[in-house]
């Protein structure tokens, strides 16, 4: 179980821009569901943008015109007769906002008009969409998100990021190719958030620690690595010489239960084990922890290994509490295993 709220502050410490002012009033309004708080972000974030503008892009076009404009395509005028009423074919360039960011936030607030959300949110997207009326659709299925982020489009980084939990969150293609809406934002984004949150939330409140997502080498006797895979961490903290490797899991189900016996997800476990003593044979006072977000199962794991000198905890993070709550559970994560004082 996860409180609405608590996904706002999820994804402020994950996209530090909603900590502005401008934003202030998500934090304490009710959201009737995930779509609706994330509809609310969206058109704070499109507010603001429109008040800098709209980003606008270079967009090549080529037609008959009057007036000449950039350059003329003698053999396609000839061919098209179209001195005859005095035009030149021209290929041009167009500063429009028919960017492809702007085509994605067009296709969001339109999908989100779909969805079960308050009318007066609906009105909002629709007073938004007055603007985007010369920018064309887009398939939201083909939208290609390696998108790229420069000083001229830096604003639309956070909208972007938005409009992909929004698109992967409510859209999903049946067998027969129609499209379902789904509940909204399946276990694999919600992951993806958990991890950035937490890792986030360290680098905010203590700046002492290096927080990273950090890659882990692989401790070889002969410096031959070929073929292996990469080690990367969610989170790791470090610390003078101490360093605790953090696993974040956000699963329906925190542990799995096999003839009749509550037992840790062995995936799981194995690879924090793996994590912890490759970073520990090059030195220094390594821990490890897998640290789930909290299901309502009855039974939730709440244990600590010593494993060939190093300590792996597997514990639960409970995201239905008050967020106060939540900071307190991760401030003792970094006091106890990094034994630091505020």
């Amino acid at each position: 179980m996860i409180r609405i709220q608590n996904i706002y502050h999820m994804l402020a410490y994950a996209f530090q821009i909603l900590k502005n002012q401008g934003y202030a009033s998500c934090s304490t309004e009710k959201f009737a569901n995930t779509a609706d708080l994330l509809s609310a972000i969206l058109v704070k974030s499109v507010n603001i943008q429109l008040k800098r503008g709209l980003g606008r892009t270079y967009i090549e076009n080529t037609g008959p015109l009057s007036c000449l404009k950039g350059k003329i395509d003698v053999n396609e005028s000839i061919k098209g007769q179209t001195i005859i009423k005095h035009q030149l074919i021209c290929t041009y360039d167009d500063f429009s906002v028919n960017s492809y960011m702007n085509r994605i936030l067009k296709a969001t607030i339109e999908l989100l008009l779909r969805y079960d959300i308050p009318k007066t949110r609906k009105k909002s997207l629709r007073n938004i969409l007055f603007y985007f009326k010369n920018v064309k659709k887009i398939n939201i299925f083909d939208i290609d998100w390696k998108l790229r982020f420069n000083r001229n489009n830096q604003s639309y980084q956070m909208l972007m990021s938005v409009c992909y939990l929004i698109i992967k969150g409510l859209l999903q293609t049946t067998a027969e190719g129609s499209v379902k809406l789904l509940q909204f934002l399946d276990e694999q984004q919600m992951c993806r958030l958990y991890e950035k949150f937490i890792l986030e939330y360290y680098r905010k409140h203590y700046p002492q620690l290096k927080a990273t997502a950090s890659q882990i080498d692989w401790a070889l006797d002969d410096g031959i690595g070929t073929m292996l895979p990469t080690m990367k961490s969610d989170i790791t903290l470090n610390y003078k010489n101490k360093s605790l490797i953090i696993d974040a899991k956000y699963y329906a189900h925190t542990t799995q239960f096999n003839y009749n016996v509550t037992k840790l997800h062995s995936n799981n476990l194995y690879q924090i084990f793996t994590y912890v003593k490759n970073k520990a044979a090059f030195g220094g006072d390594v821990s490890g922890m897998i640290l789930y977000a909290k299901t309502d199962e009855e039974i939730q794991p709440n244990n600590t290994y010593m494993m060939s000198g190093n300590k792996i905890s597997v514990m639960t993070l409970n995201l239905d509490y008050d967020f106060a709550m939540i900071a307190k559970q991760l401030n003792g994560i970094a006091d106890e295993f990094l034994t630091i004082k505020q």
